[in-house]
């Protein structure tokens, strides 16, 4: 499958070398809004085509799928014109930020018959399949904590003054969408919807969250996420039942499963000799081949209910970005 990629960030680079190492993927194409970052970008990964237009690429034949990599408050439109143009998309959490526009991309996807994927990189990989399989070892599963933290390489210049994208309400971004995703996202894979929701946030003087803490209650059951982009945390994930727990090194990309019970501890990890994002790009492309317009890990359904809870959260908090009123 040959992809286009739009974006030309530090993820885009990381997409890249996971494709490397995909089966049955290349990187053809670059779209970016400069001619010459566009040049630039395409000199660097040795991509032979570049534009400046979505609509181009897509309409070029030199692509079979977009990956989007770019700010969260365009996903929506770009989006939207893949699909239109028959193009399959594989885009980055979140998939958008309101359960409308979600809805609309969704809606798309249906229409045109095309691929839609959210590129959650961790519930496509081997070792979260690894906990799904555990979780009949632990009983009746009681508690839930799911935590990210990571200090913003951006955070000692939003404090000098200097405001980045990571921290500009305009593009949908802070700590939630940023990496709360990543903790929410699994979760509702795990358990579906909660009954009920309770959050509090660190909000920022731009608008968006540097950090927060959601309290989700389901029956007999209570899951806890927490996510910071000002501090670092180093506790792992974990699910405790009343027969033991799973521990999850990182949320974000399982690496090490662990069984503890009151014999002790046990690893359950898996191989896993790709890059994390590999495994999604696998998932695509298979999909894709199989003539399916959603991935059967990465439904419609699951990104469509975290878009949902993000924007449940974010209305508790009072967290508004313009993109809001386009729903």
């Amino acid at each position: 499958m040959r992809f286009g990629v739009v974006g030309t960030n530090w993820i885009t680079d990381t997409f890249i070398e996971a494709a490397h190492a995909a089966d049955d993927a290349s990187i053809t194409a670059v779209c970016s809004r400069k001619e010459e970052t566009a040049r630039s970008y395409a000199e660097k990964h040795q991509l032979t085509y570049t534009y400046t237009s979505l609509d181009e690429m897509c309409e070029s034949g030199e692509i079979d799928a977009v990956y989007l990599a770019t700010p969260n408050a365009v996903h929506h439109e770009q989006v939207l014109i893949c699909l239109e143009k028959g193009i399959p998309v594989l885009c980055e959490k979140p998939l958008t930020a309101t359960k409308a526009l979600a809805e609309k991309m969704i809606e798309a996807s249906n229409t045109h018959q095309v691929l839609l994927m959210e590129a959650m990189k961790s519930s496509a990989m081997p070792n979260f399949q690894r906990v799904k399989e555990l979780l009949p070892e632990i009983g009746p599963i009681r508690q839930v904590r799911f935590q990210y933290g990571q200090y913003s390489s951006r955070y000692d210049k939003f404090k000098a003054g200097e405001i980045l994208n990571a921290f500009k309400p305009d593009l949908a971004n802070g700590s939630l969408m940023d990496l709360g995703v990543y903790t929410l996202y699994p979760i509702v894979s795990l358990f579906g919807t909660p009954d009920a929701v309770q959050s509090d946030s660190t909000v920022l003087h731009t608008g968006v969250d540097g950090q927060g803490a959601v309290l989700l209650s389901y029956e007999g059951m209570n899951a806890t996420a927490s996510y910071s982009k000002i501090a670092d945390s180093y506790l792992p994930s974990e699910i405790a039942g009343e027969k033991g727990a799973i521990h999850i090194d990182h949320i974000s990309s399982p690496g090490k499963v662990t069984l503890i019970t009151r014999d002790g501890a046990e690893d359950h990890s898996v191989e896993q000799s790709k890059p994390p994002m590999s495994y999604e790009i696998e998932e695509f492309i298979k999909t894709a081949n199989a003539g399916e317009i959603e991935s059967r890990i990465n439904t419609h359904e699951i990104s469509l209910k975290t878009v949902e809870l993000m924007e449940q959260i974010r209305k508790q908090q009072g967290i508004v970005y313009p993109i809001d009123s386009e729903s």
